[in-house]
């Protein structure tokens, strides 16, 4: 981790309320949009972050990005430990035990852990990829109308993909038609047929990792 120089908090409070203002709108643009072993291993960084006038909104942000990150490692059993801090830490949070700057300073020690864990992880399968990227797309399109059981789905998308598939089928007309025709089976029968960025996606992701 960068030493932190000890100047930091005074260098802070110098800047001039312009100054610090613009750099919390950079923090909100960059910082969030660049992975998390940046944020993590940058000590001003994570002070900017942690100072920021709004602390809820930071909060959900850094919470997304480590979600994502623990899903691409669905069957490891390290990752699973760090998923249910992280909804132990939403929950704890939504019964305002933990105010918006705890749980934001909670969100970043997460984030820490799950980096380091990353840096000792097995490589990720292209099989395993690609469930975690359908699986992070079913739960962004789930809503009240759509109760479904996404591990479910994603099972079976990948079972039936992976039946009809052959090595080069990106390339061929009967390729891409057989794997289309498999993935709009198995969501119609999800009743998510109708939804067609979802089949899009789903379809990229598919194309991508199988």
């Amino acid at each position: 981790m960068k030493p932190s120089t000890g100047t930091g908090k005074l260098l802070w409070h110098a800047l001039g309320a312009k100054t610090i203002e613009l750099i919390h709108e950079h923090v909100h643009v960059d910082a969030i949009r660049d992975d998390l072993d940046t944020l993590v291993l940058d000590a001003d960084l994570l002070e900017a972050v942690l100072g920021t006038p709004d602390p809820k909104k930071k909060a959900k942000e850094i919470e997304i990005k480590v979600a994502r990150r623990l899903r691409r490692h669905l069957h490891d059993a390290r990752f699973k430990e760090l998923g249910e801090r992280l909804e132990d830490l939403k929950e704890r949070h939504e019964r305002g035990l933990l105010i918006s700057v705890e749980f934001l300073k909670e969100l970043l020690n997460l984030a820490k852990d799950v980096v380091a864990a990353e840096q000792t992880a097995a490589p990720i399968e292209d099989k395993e990829r690609g469930k975690a990227a359908l699986t992070e797309l079913l739960e962004e399109s789930r809503n009240a109308d759509t109760p479904i059981m996404v591990e479910r789905v994603v099972n079976d998308i990948d079972e039936i993909v992976r039946y009809v598939r052959f090595d080069g089928w990106q390339n061929t007309h009967a390729g891409q038609r057989e794997v289309k025709n498999a993935l709009r089976r198995t969501l119609f029968k999800y009743k998510l047929h109708q939804d067609q960025e979802l089949f899009d996606r789903a379809y990229g992701y598919i194309r991508q990792y199988y």
